[in-house]
């Protein structure tokens, strides 16, 4: 069932914290005549509120059903600006517009001359922060006031404002085409996936080759490097070159660390780039180094100077427990990693307004694996059960298709034959409706459909047959992306060896270290 629309108003209010709240009042009856305003009531009101209920306000009296749209538009920007006034809420690029505004305050005053020395100032700042998209419109009104404001040095400065203009025009210009060619990869994976065969390889690689734009290296800013890194990254990823998306993601996250000032000012970037240079190596199972960049992430995150939004925070939640999750699995250490699961469930309540389906899917589905990893099928099957009943989630029918094999395996594992039948039918009717059924897919469902017929004394030679099967593909550079999701090669030498999976996979991560 799909949850109703949620009112913008209602989930501001709520997404405040007490301190805010707070701060909104004080803002408010800053002039005692809006003590008793009309969107204050409602802001008490919407802040007492489980659920937004419009007939609860209309029955209040506070307004009017035809004066509500209006009183809801008005809260709603005041909220906005109170937010804006708070020192938290303070980064360089809203210091920097602010400046802008008070500049073009001053020039619309014919206040020139305090109006350029702003301007001056607030330019240093932008460019200093690779904010050149705001540099530029400082340029610009720069020139405006220059040809209004005449003095011995205007031949200098014209030179000088247009060059600087150029300069900025075409770095910004670099940008927009590299952000725009890495945006446009990003919707690739999220819609596509990862290539599937030669053909979609070539595409990828005529796509990519088509939009990156000729540029030279040194004449780069930062900006205009990471948007190139993250051009690279997606599209290593796309072709499944796991050692090449290392390569960026690790130029990307050195940026930071070369620029310390840059961490506190773009901490999303940074929190994103640590991200995918961990699922770089997770992909190519470099533990050691996986849990040296996870420890230094979180301590950089915990850190005083680090920015504390909700945002920042939201993705510091999802980022450092998905990662702590897939160190677990890396290392075969699944017992030690359930004190993730209420942690990651309390972390989903309290983000769940701003963490997207998928990715609270994705946690379910590692928690699933988590549990099947130390032999706790039934919950391995609960957790799967949220997302195979999930009919909101639109994206990466992977994520779904892997969570429907896992659970077959569950099943199976826990002895559910009558259950493990209805799981087949289901099963095969999602797989009919795909495109992107892989081969290693394909034999495990056979594999699942015949077990009904296999004698027990023929289990562990048939169990063999499928490990010997699925082996082949492991670094097929097309199908060993089936292997990143449900690690059935462990599984299967757990049975054939009659250990603990937990137990073939440490040995696998300690012979990798070696």
């Amino acid at each position: 069932m799909v949850s109703p629309p949620k009112d913008s108003l209602f989930v501001l209010v709520k997404s405040l914290s007490k301190s805010e709240k707070r701060q909104f009042k004080l803002y408010v009856g800053r002039l005692g005549v809006n003590t008793e305003a009309k969107f204050l009531a409602l802001f008490n009101l919407l802040d007492k509120m489980k659920v937004y209920d419009e007939g609860q306000i209309l029955a209040s009296g506070i307004v009017k059903k035809t004066q509500l749209s209006n009183l809801k538009a008005h809260l709603y920007k005041q909220v906005l600006i109170s937010l804006r006034l708070n020192p938290v809420n303070q980064s360089i690029r809203i210091q920097i517009r602010e400046q802008l505004d008070f500049a073009t305050i001053l020039y619309q005053k014919g206040l020139y001359k305090q109006s350029l020395k702003l301007l001056d100032k607030a330019k240093v700042m932008a460019i200093e922060n690779e904010e050149k998209n705001v540099a530029y419109e400082i340029v610009e009104l720069e020139k405006i006031i220059e040809t209004q404001y005449i003095t011995r040095s205007i031949p200098a400065r014209a030179d000088e404002l247009a060059e600087q203009a150029k300069t900025l025009s075409r770095q910004n210009v670099m940008t927009s085409k590299l952000s725009n060619l890495s945006l446009q990869l990003y919707s690739m994976m999220l819609k596509v996936g990862y290539v599937r065969n030669d053909a979609d390889l070539q595409s990828v690689k005529d796509y990519f080759e088509a939009h990156l734009p000729s540029y030279n290296r040194n004449e780069l800013g930062f900006r205009e490097k990471l948007w190139l890194y993250k051009a690279y990254l997606w599209y290593s990823l796309l072709v499944q070159d796991f050692l090449s998306a290392y390569k960026y993601a690790s130029k990307w996250v050195d940026m930071f660390y070369e620029r310390e000032e840059m961490i506190y000012r773009n901490p999303v970037f940074y929190l994103k780039g640590n991200h995918y240079l961990l699922e770089s190596l997770f992909f190519i199972k470099y533990s050691s180094q996986f849990r040296e960049t996870l420890e230094r992430m979180e301590v950089t995150v915990s850190g005083q100077a680090f920015p504390k939004n909700d945002n920042v925070a939201s993705l510091t939640f999802l980022y450092v427990n998905n990662n702590k999750l897939n160190l677990h699995f890396l290392e075969g250490t699944f017992d030690k990693g359930l004190y993730l699961v209420n942690i990651i469930e309390y972390g989903i309540k309290k983000h769940q307004e701003r963490i997207d389906q998928h990715h609270i899917m994705l946690l379910y589905y590692k928690i699933a694996c988590l549990y099947f990893g130390v032999g706790d099928n039934k919950n391995c099957i609960a957790y799967l059960k949220k997302i195979i009943h999930n009919k909101s989630l639109k994206m990466r029918e992977d994520l779904m298709c892997f969570a429907r094999v896992l659970s077959l395996v569950a099943h199976y594992e826990a002895g559910m034959d009558y259950h493990l039948e209805v799981q087949l039918k289901s099963t095969y009717k999602f797989l009919l409706k795909m495109n992107d059924l892989h081969a290693v897919q394909k034999e495990m469902i056979k594999f699942l459909r015949r077990l009904g017929d296999i004698y027990p004394t023929e289990l562990k030679n048939e169990f063999r047959k499928l490990y010997n099967e699925l082996k082949k593909y492991e670094n097929h550079p097309y199908e060993k992306r089936a292997f990143l999701y449900l690690d059935i090669l462990s599984w299967l030498e757990s049975h054939l060896q009659s250990r603990p999976v937990g137990e073939i996979i440490r040995e696998k991560a300690l012979v990798a270290t070696r």
